[in-house]
């Protein structure tokens, strides 16, 4: 009894290993960034707009120099690959070349939700299927949420994990 059961746990496995693609429906952008923005609260209003524009001004375009103008000095950061601290975070990235800011965030956006004083941008996050082989791949979403403090970014959450420093042997 333990080897068919161990036999078909197996094969299920197996099964799910040798697929060409995940069954799914393809997570698609939204195509009019714009409309997200709109709120029939002007409080979530403004808080989506400065957290649209703090992706797109700061972390998109790497325009460091602004990020006081999004962030609270206290900034907390609970990426595992970045440090804590509005200094900490702008300097992480300050080392990335400066590019033009764009009217738009330049990956592709599903959509912007708000909620008291918490803003979560979601984006469209193509993976390979193999990461040996990225020929094949497939469609997830990536999240990021900030908390908004007297009109600036006070805190950040997202999905990522830690990044090893060391690629596996």
């Amino acid at each position: 009894m333990k080897k068919t059961i161990g036999l078909l746990i197996l094969g299920a496995v197996m099964g799910l290993a040798s697929r060409e693609a995940p069954a799914q429906v393809p997570v698609t952008a939204t195509p009019d960034q714009a409309a997200l923005l709109k709120s029939a609260n002007p409080q979530l209003a403004r808080n989506k707009k400065l957290a649209y524009d703090f992706w797109r001004v700061v972390l998109e375009a790497h325009h460091v120099e602004l990020g006081p103008n999004y962030m609270q000095e206290s900034y907390i950061q609970h990426n595992p690959n970045f440090p804590t601290g509005r200094d900490g975070i702008l300097n992480a990235i300050s080392h990335a070349p400066k590019l033009d800011i764009q009217p738009t965030i330049q990956r592709p956006l599903v959509n912007i939700i708000a909620e008291g004083d918490l803003v979560v941008l979601s984006r469209v996050n193509t993976r390979p299927i193999d990461p040996m082989d990225e020929s094949k791949t497939y469609t997830t979403t990536s999240f990021d949420m900030f908390r908004i403090e007297k009109g600036k970014i006070a805190e950040h959450w997202d999905s990522s994990a830690l990044t090893p420093t060391h690629p596996p042997q």
